[in-house]
């Protein structure tokens, strides 16, 4: 429960019982470890602290807001809308002298340092495992060591960031922790640094975890999904999942199929690769809203078409998974299910599945990349659309109703963005040039 957000809100609409409900909700939540007496004064705290921030002057604090919430525009949830809020988020940072920045695309990035390429990857830990620490970390940890692979690069340390709310037992932390830890662990990679704090301090209450894990890895070469080109075949993995594939199995009461996520094979037949130096143009991990978002950037970022075998990929889905995801009617295209995506020459594609099969995980051919823009499915019915969703499949029952919901119009929603987008750039510029501006001239 945000308490400050709560009492801005009561502020704004002048709501005379503000600080009489201030209370029940501490009382409510901290139940027996907080007398009333107390609540009430945490809720006088709250409300001058609020009062205080309420309209602050001057132009830092300046913020017109959109009209556009994240969940009205998908912010979060791996469909258009995301995937357009990250374009704009490319546009904010500007241009860089990065090799791999945002504007690729790619869920890590790269810089050229002492004669080689420095690759960094963060990846905030699902957000509905925070009643489940130990499979946010492990799940996590997995999904930030793949982007550092997929880059073609070796990880060699791990760092992470973890918030948890002030009435969060501090086993949740140590939980978290092992998680990402049993992971590193496994693959030799070290949890080397990082924060621990609360979320909003004290003014959220409750226990909900979150945070990130990040890692850092060295490489020679790279295989940004830049470089995907006509003639190239694609490769994919197994795949069991990860955050996504548990947060469903768990909301929807298959717990069993959890045990199917806990692996590391997508880190074993990565890094199997790395000690060799087959030709492979792009690696990406099959995550942002399933195949069928990784598969619109991949396009959109290389300037080519992607043609993919159904029957083909089906088959590489765990099949536990698969039968899940077919009961509950879940898109499995739609969905991460941890798998490996390979672009590359044909003549490197029997020795990628050798080495990949070395490794005990199963591979196959699933499609090619030709001239052109945009994806195509082919199944045993012909070819059907492998648009992304405005969403990612969705595989929680709150996500089946919320996609049941109003929508609003993208188009209108858009245009609110950009301008958000414009605002935010305009202001960081200002910023910028008023501190160089401060700085002493040189003699």
């Amino acid at each position: 429960m945000d308490l400050e957000g709560f009492a801005k809100r009561g502020l704004s609409r002048g709501d005379p019982d503000l600080e009489e409900k201030l209370v029940d909700l501490i009382v409510e939540v901290k139940e027996e470890r907080i007398k009333r007496a107390h609540a009430e004064r945490l809720a006088r705290a709250v409300l001058e602290e609020a009062r205080a921030t309420l309209n602050p002057e001057g132009d830092v604090f300046e913020l017109s807001d959109s009209g556009v919430t994240m969940g009205d525009f998908g912010v979060g949830s791996r469909g258009l809308g995301d995937f357009y809020a990250h374009e704009k988020i490319a546009e904010v940072i500007g241009e860089t002298d990065a090799v791999v920045d945002s504007r690729q695309l790619d869920d890590s990035g790269a810089v050229e340092a002492g004669g080689k390429y420095l690759v960094l990857s963060v990846d905030g830990m699902h957000s509905r495992l925070s009643d489940y620490p130990f499979l946010a970390g492990f799940h996590v940890t997995r999904a930030t060591l793949r982007d550092i692979l997929v880059m073609r690069a070796r990880p060699v340390a791990m760092f992470s960031d973890i918030h948890l709310a002030d009435d969060g037992d501090v086993s949740r932390l140590f939980d978290h922790l092992a998680g990402i830890a049993a992971v590193g662990e496994l693959t030799r990679v070290p949890l080397i640094t990082g924060s621990t704090l609360r979320i909003g301090g004290d003014m959220v209450i409750g226990n909900r975890l979150t945070g990130c894990v990040g890692a850092v890895g060295v490489s020679d070469l790279l295989s940004p999904r830049k470089d995907a080109a006509p003639g190239d075949v694609i490769l994919m993995t197994e795949g069991a999942g990860g955050g996504t594939v548990c947060a469903a199995a768990l909301y929807y009461g298959w717990h069993d199929v959890v045990d199917e996520t806990i692996n590391v094979k997508f880190l074993e037949a990565a890094s199997a690769l790395l000690k060799t130096d087959i030709e492979i143009h792009a690696m990406t991990d099959v995550t942002n809203g399933g195949i069928r978002g990784d598969a619109k950037e991949i396009s959109k970022t290389a300037g080519v078409k992607l043609v993919f075998d159904e029957a083909r990929m089906a088959r590489l889905v765990n099949r536990r998974v698969l039968e899940m995801l077919e009961a509950l009617k879940i898109d499995y295209l739609g969905v991460s299910i941890d798998a490996l995506l390979i672009i590359a020459p044909p003549s490197s594609a029997e020795e990628i599945m050798e080495v990949i099969r070395s490794t005990g995980v199963e591979i196959d051919r699933i499609g090619r990349v030709e001239e052109g823009s945009g994806v195509e499915l082919h199944t045993r019915d012909g070819i059907k659309d492998f648009e992304p969703r405005f969403r990612e499949s969705a595989y929680t029952p709150i996500k089946k109703v919320v996609d049941d919901g109003p929508v609003r119009d993208f188009s209108e929603m858009k245009e609110k963005v950009d301008l958000a987008a414009e605002m935010a750039i305009a202001k960081k510029r200002r910023f910028v040039e008023r501190i160089w501006g401060e700085r002493p001239k040189s003699p």
